[in-house]
């Protein structure tokens, strides 16, 4: 049996990826806020189950107790292969540095960088005493690899997150274990996030028109296309190239 993890599943690329792996006969584990009930719908008719935890990722509490639970329910179960989709993440605060107040930043924080840190090593640590496969993918941004006026926060947690991948990567090669993990940058795509960039003023987000200038010429890209690219790459574990930040743009 093979299972994937998916966070941030009630809307976006996270329902898109969940609903795709479903399609594909692989048994999904949710994990958000708000509850997708169209999920459970369509895993039933594929014959797979769809089963979902409720979770603030901005509680490191929640986060820890969350994933503990399911990883007791996940490996006393026969598992062939585990896939983790690190993918829920918050774009606020959007603004200047000097002007991002310390709990907001904190938050922001907590979601982007320690959850999906503290989520991989907790199933790294379970997949590894069990003898399971795990492969990961960290949603990542080309925000991570360069500097975006107004988004001190989000470059910032997605560039920990690169080098946060490529270091475990280089740890699971040397101790030699079957884990894999990677990045993968989706692009601009047609979220609510994207419609959240928009609507941000100039003097906070200085690239706005730009971003405005995607939707109106029909450049955003639908995330179940997205979606369908990181699953091909993930799920074809013998040719996963392990530390390795893939981008949507090499596959479309």
């Amino acid at each position: 049996m093979k299972v994937a993890i998916v966070t941030g599943v009630s809307k976006g690329l996270g329902e898109s990826l969940a609903r795709l792996f479903i399609e594909s006969g692989i048994h999904v584990i949710g994990v958000s806020r708000s509850k997708n009930e169209e999920l459970a719908s369509i895993a039933e008719k594929n014959q797979v189950t769809f089963k979902h935890y409720s979770c603030d990722l901005g509680d490191l509490n929640s986060v820890e107790n969350t994933f503990q639970e399911i990883s007791d329910h996940l490996f006393s179960k026969q598992i062939h292969t585990v896939y983790l989709v690190n993918n829920a993440a918050v774009l606020d605060p959007i603004d200047q540095a000097m002007n991002i107040k310390g709990d907001a930043l904190s938050y922001h924080v907590q979601v982007n960088t320690v959850a999906p840190m503290v989520i991989t090593n907790l199933l790294l640590r379970k997949a590894t005493d069990n003898k399971v496969p795990l492969m990961v993918a960290n949603v990542s941004s080309g925000a991570g690899e360069r500097p975006v006026y107004g988004w001190s926060a989000y470059c910032s947690t997605k560039a920990s997150i690169n080098m946060y991948t490529k270091t475990i990567a280089l740890e699971q090669s040397e101790l030699d274990t079957a884990n894999k993990i990677i990045a993968f940058s989706p692009g601009v795509m047609d979220t609510g996030m994207q419609e959240k960039i928009r609507s941000s003023s100039q003097e906070s987000f200085m690239e706005v028109d730009k971003f405005r200038e995607y939707k109106e010429k029909n450049i955003l890209k639908d995330t179940d296309t997205v979606g369908g690219v990181l699953i091909d790459i993930l799920t074809d574990e013998s040719n996963l190239e392990s530390g390795t930040i893939y981008n949507v743009q090499d596959y479309l």
